[in-house]
């Protein structure tokens, strides 16, 4: 975490900035993806989104090794049901959701105890897998309380302007431009759930009908063929790839 956060931040935020040409006209970024969304938005530097990032992958690398949990994800449950398993496993150690990805997939987090027997729980309702995921933390949840505060220490020192376009925020899956509310919400984030499903359903219902996933990989790709499957979603991980749409 706190060498992979840097890496992959600077990959796609390289590879955004040829993206402009494309005229964006919204972002959203799945939890160190926000990063790269608001610096394609305008709203923070990269010289400086770089130090929150490094500040941000190190603090909860500690939080991890001082706190120690773990992830799981659910797939083949309403998230509803999630949340009422992960209630009920609570008794016995922290865990709530951490990723709405996409219909009938949910990662949680928490206390390995709470984890676990979360994912007891949702096996005995109905859940088609539940796997214990390899991660070095519980990553939002309330174990990363400590980085939270920590990254809070590295925003108040950093500049940040209204954005030029919408970024829809993994803590309340709503549009932000407001420069005060974007860093509220890069604080709340760290221990918030990422709402991605929602945040998706929300652009599309707001007018956006094309999607580009901007750095390594297809994750985010594949999640929204699961959310919504009419929508045009295209891959930008290195340059040649974006030459055919300029």
């Amino acid at each position: 975490t706190e060498f992979t956060q840097p890496a992959i931040f600077l990959h796609s935020v390289v590879i955004s900035s040829l993206t402009r040409l494309l005229d964006p006209q919204a972002a959203a970024g799945h939890s160190l993806g926000e990063y790269s969304a608001l610096v394609s938005a305008g709203a923070i530097q990269y010289y400086e989104a770089i130090q929150l990032v490094r500040a941000r992958g190190s603090a909860m690398q500690k939080s991890g090794i001082d706190n120690p949990g773990t992830m799981a994800a659910i797939i083949g449950m309403t998230p509803e049901l999630v949340s009422e398993c992960c209630s009920l496993a609570s008794e016995v150690g922290i865990v709530q959701p951490a990723n709405f990805n996409s219909p009938g997939q949910i990662v949680i987090s928490g206390s390995v105890d709470g984890v676990k027997k979360a994912m007891e729980i949702c096996k005995e309702k109905g859940a088609r897998l539940a796997k214990e995921l390899v991660v070095s933390g519980a990553f939002h949840s309330p174990l990363m309380e400590s980085a939270k505060e920590t990254l809070k220490i590295v925003l108040d020192k950093t500049n940040i302007y209204d954005a030029r376009f919408p970024v829809y925020t993994n803590v309340t899956a709503k549009p932000v431009t407001d420069k005060n509310e974007i860093k509220e919400m890069l604080y709340q984030q760290v221990t918030s759930p990422v709402r991605w499903e929602e945040i998706i359903n929300k652009m599309i219902a707001d007018g956006v009908d094309e999607f580009y996933e901007i750095g390594p990989g297809k994750v985010l790709q594949g999640l929204l063929k699961r959310i919504n499957p009419n929508v045009k979603c295209e891959n930008i991980e290195k340059y040649s790839d974006l030459e055919k749409y300029l």
